[in-house]
């Protein structure tokens, strides 16, 4: 059983040689927007939002994962992040369109 009903890590990793990854597409901004976001759900669902460093998957990005179910999301903005907080985490749906496959 995990501590946390839900954990979502960011990928907030920013690679110094220049080359893509998920810090250079505004993972730290719409993390910090999840965070602001999930602080509005009761107390009681116990969700924990924290920055991860790479999580080798940049071909995907921006990424982040939720656990305990270990589904991987790509997003692009505040619309996606709201779309995964609501049917994710308050409804327990995947949210298909943005899922990572490998």
């Amino acid at each position: 059983m995990s501590y946390y009903n839900h954990h979502i890590f960011f990928c907030t990793n920013l690679r110094e040689d220049g080359s893509s990854c998920c810090g250079r597409h505004g993972a730290q901004r719409l993390r910090d927007y999840a965070k602001r976001q999930c602080k509005s759900i009761p107390k009681e669902k116990n969700i924990r939002v924290n920055s991860a460093g790479c999580l080798n998957r940049c071909d995907k990005g921006p990424v982040m994962v939720i656990y305990p179910e270990a589904v991987w999301y790509s997003y692009i903005d505040q619309q996606d992040i709201d779309e995964i907080i609501e049917h994710h985490i308050n409804r327990g749906e995947i949210v298909e369109r943005l899922l990572v496959k490998d």
